[in-house]
């Protein structure tokens, strides 16, 4: 099943996930990749630790199987970096599938060499302290996004999406028709239709007309 999803999604952008989804789904706007890859998919292995505190980082290292995104709760912390270069190469060796950190990372120019899909928000030299126990395989939020272990990261030079694991089946369908949607759009639009007309915005304009801007102006009241 997984390897099944897996190779369905080399043909669906987190964009499409996240129309699917009802435009929902996506980790904030400066969650970026700083990577040389920036195609990454597989169910998340999460883990939050304590602010500016990399010591339940190794572990997780330890513990994320083969194919997992550790999906990691820096609780926003931008000026400590949890994790760098060292890290990405063990993450890498293990076959993890990637890595996505509501906080920072250093060794930014090891990282842009390397093939393993890194995802952070920012970088910051300073490393992080190694006193405090966190916890790994719970739900966590991370970049705005709410994470529980098995639900699906996917992202790319846009950003992040996370899909529930119960929704990851409905979702994927309903992108692969919008996929082909999109394509045809883009077959007329490039024989010179014109986007309005295709996707009616001059109909629904007129409609807001009739109805009025305001959810109230849409009320039919019941005889």
């Amino acid at each position: 099943m997984r390897a099944e999803i897996l190779e369905r999604l080399k043909g669906v952008r987190p964009a499409l996930l996240s129309d699917a989804l009802g435009k929902a789904g996506a980790m904030d706007h400066d969650m970026r990749c700083w990577s040389a890859n920036c195609r990454v998919s597989g169910p998340a292995f999460t883990l939050r630790v304590h602010t500016a505190d990399i010591l339940m980082v190794g572990k997780a290292l330890s513990e994320c199987p083969s194919g997992y995104v550790l999906v990691i709760d820096g609780q926003g912390e931008l000026n400590t970096a949890l994790w760098g270069g060292i890290t990405t190469i063990c993450a890498r060796l293990k076959g993890m599938a990637g890595v996505v950190i509501d906080g920072a990372i250093r060794d930014v120019a090891e990282i842009r060499r390397d093939s393993l899909p890194v995802f952070a928000r920012a970088a910051v030299p300073n490393a992080g302290g190694v006193e405090y126990r966190g916890e790994t395989g719970i739900p966590i939020q991370c970049a705005g996004a709410v994470v529980c272990p098995e639900d699906w990261i996917v992202g790319d030079e846009d950003g992040v999406v996370v899909v529930p694991a119960a929704r990851m089946e409905s979702t994927l369908e309903i992108a692969e028709r919008l996929r082909e949607v999109e394509r045809e759009i883009q077959t007329q639009v490039e024989q010179g239709r014109d986007v309005a007309e295709l996707l009616r915005y001059n109909e629904l304009i007129e409609n807001k007309k009739r109805t009025g801007l305001l959810p109230q102006m849409r009320f039919v009241p019941k005889n």
